[in-house]
C-alpha cells in the first residue's frame, strides 16, 4: 500500500463518509480489484467505522448523571477576597482613592520645601514670612516649612506647618493653627479638601 497513490486513501475516506463522486468511486473500485493491501486497509477502515457507529447507540443508565454528581466531593462555600471585591466595587474604589490620597498627602508632608500662599503685602526673608506693621492681608495665609511674624493685620486664617507663629501686636480675625505632627497636618489637608469640594457644589 505504501506504493499506492495517496488519492486512493483519500477516496477510501470519501467513500466511507458518503461524499465520494461517481468518478472517484469508479477509480477506487478499479484499484481495489488489483491491490490486496488496499483491500485489507479498506476492510479495516470499514470495521472501524462500523464499530464507532454501533457504539454511538449505547445509552447511559437512567439517573446516571445525577448519581455521578452526588458522588463528586462538595466544593467549599467560601467567599474569597476576589468575590468580595466583585460584590463591593464602589467600596473598593473608595478605598483605593483614599490610599492614593493618603500616600500623596504623606509624600507632600515629608517634602521639606518652603512654601507660602500668595498674598499681597507679605515680605519673605529666607524661610520667614512677615506681615509688616500697618499692612492688612485679606485672606488666609498658609506657611509650610517656615515661620511667620505678624506685626500688621490678617483678615483670615493663619496656618503654619512645621514652623513657628510669632506675633507681637498682631490682629488675626480668623483661626491661628500650628501643625507639627503628621496626623494634625493630614487632618488639615482633609478639611481643606472637603472645604474645596463643598465650595465647588455651592
Amino acid at each position: 500500500m505504501s506504493t499506492c497513490p495517496q488519492n486512493i486513501v483519500d477516496y477510501m475516506h470519501e467513500y466511507l463518509d458518503g461524499d465520494i463522486s461517481l468518478e472517484h468511486e469508479q477509480q477506487l473500485k478499479k484499484h481495489l480489484q488489483n491491490c490486496s493491501k488496499c483491500q485489507q486497509h479498506m476492510h479495516e477502515l470499514s470495521d472501524t467505522v462500523a464499530f464507532v457507529k454501533s457504539a454511538a447507540h449505547i445509552t447511559a443508565p437512567p439517573h446516571f448523571e445525577n448519581e455521578v454528581m452526588k458522588r463528586l466531593p462538595k466544593g467549599k462555600n467560601r467567599i474569597g477576597i476576589q468575590n468580595w471585591f466583585r460584590r463591593h466595587p464602589i467600596l473598593v474604589a473608595a478605598c483605593v482613592f483614599l490610599l492614593f490620597m493618603s500616600a500623596s498627602l504623606v509624600g507632600s508632608y515629608s517634602n521639606n520645601e518652603f512654601s507660602v500662599t500668595k498674598q499681597p503685602n507679605l515680605i519673605i526673608e529666607g524661610q520667614t514670612v512677615i506681615v509688616p506693621k500697618g499692612e492688612v492681608v485679606k485672606g488666609d495665609i498658609v506657611v509650610k516649612n517656615g515661620d511667620i511674624i505678624i506685626e500688621g493685620e490678617v483678615e483670615g486664617n493663619v496656618t503654619v506647618i512645621n514652623g513657628e507663629y510669632m506675633a507681637s501686636s498682631a490682629v488675626v480675625t480668623g483661626e491661628i493653627e500650628e501643625i507639627d505632627e503628621v496626623f494634625e497636618w493630614l487632618w488639615f489637608e482633609i478639611k481643606t479638601l472637603g472645604n474645596n469640594i463643598v465650595g465647588v457644589f455651592q
